[in-house]
């Protein structure tokens, strides 16, 4: 049996007590009485006993509570600085790509460039070239023409050697 327990066989015998009349008071045994207020004094220290075992109980629960939590804010701020760190190594590796992409597309430009300006001028010797070749042909068909237009027409000459 606890202290509640004598409490409320205390509350019952003043509960029903007899009544005086006309008054609030009322008539209880004083050796009853005085027997449960002893036993309630018995119970005391043992319950006070468990009240202090609860609440060191308490002050433990809650300083572990308080170290788990203060274990859980420290590991989140380590993921978080990992987290950020992670975050600082995309952005840097995202800026390294974009600086190595936009070195890439010049150098891509320049090379393309520097190719046209090759071509072109090959292919500005090969028109001069042509245009040598094209004046030569011209030049040896004017000839040619040239010719046509002092020979005689009429009979070949005879190519055949005279006697003697």
């Amino acid at each position: 049996m606890d202290v509640h327990d004598k409490l409320d066989e205390i509350s019952d015998l003043v509960e029903t007590a007899r009544a005086l009349p006309m008054s609030a008071s009322c008539v209880v045994n004083r050796a009853q009485m005085l027997d449960l207020l002893d036993e309630v004094r018995a119970l005391l220290p043992q319950s006070l006993a468990q009240a202090d075992d609860v609440l060191a109980d308490k002050h433990d629960i809650v300083a572990d509570a308080q170290a788990h939590a203060a274990e859980i804010v420290a590991r989140a701020q380590e993921e978080a600085h990992v987290l950020v760190g992670e975050h600082e190594v995309y952005r840097a590796a995202v800026s390294e790509a974009d600086a190595v992409r936009a070195d890439a597309d010049a150098e891509a430009q320049r090379m393309r460039r520097e190719t046209d300006d090759y071509v072109d001028a090959k292919l500005a010797n090969f028109e001069v070239a042509l245009h040598k070749t094209i004046a030569a042909v011209q030049k040896g068909r004017d000839k040619i023409r040239g010719r046509a237009d002092f020979e005689p027409l009429g009979d070949p000459v005879d190519s055949t050697p005279l006697p003697g």
